[in-house]
């Protein structure tokens, strides 16, 4: 009882405001770390109508920790698959200093727009990062329903 509340709290404190009032919230899935970097791949879809096509504009974001004692840039990536095809899809990159012992994010790295033909359809983000001069993390994910209501 007690590791799933603590789950649960822990899943709430996951979600993150976005910078835009009208956008859905940034859910965050697990954390992976290279050289001092931390970083937390995030989805987010927002609801949208195209004529008669209900449609997804599915995001990917990064939040990214840094514990080492100097500033560091660092480069992120994020990949989309919708789970019933399993093919992923760079959807952006990008880079950004991030200050010592500091957390940076939710930073969206990119987008895909889908309509919604399939309800409740699992859409998954993948993302990882490289400190300068340095090694690509292990992958981050975050999955969401693409079309739930």
């Amino acid at each position: 009882m007690r590791t799933a509340a603590l789950a649960t709290a822990t899943a709430l404190s996951l979600l993150l405001p976005t910078t835009d009032a009208h956008a859905a919230a940034v859910a965050c899935g697990g954390s992976v770390s290279t050289q001092g970097i931390a970083a937390n791949g995030c989805i987010s879809a927002e609801r949208g109508k195209e004529g008669r096509v209900h449609i997804r504009d599915i995001k990917a974001h990064v939040v990214l920790n840094n514990t080492r004692p100097h500033a560091a840039n660092v480069e992120y990536e994020a990949f989309f698959s919708a789970a019933s095809d399993g093919h992923w899809v760079k959807i952006g990159n990008g880079r950004t200093l991030v200050p010592r012992r500091t957390t940076t994010g939710p930073i969206e790295i990119g987008s895909t727009t889908r309509a919604c033909f399939v309800v409740n359809a699992k859409v998954e983000i993948r993302v990882h990062v490289r400190p300068a001069g340095g090694a690509w993390s292990n992958w981050t994910s975050a999955a969401t329903s693409q079309c739930q209501t």
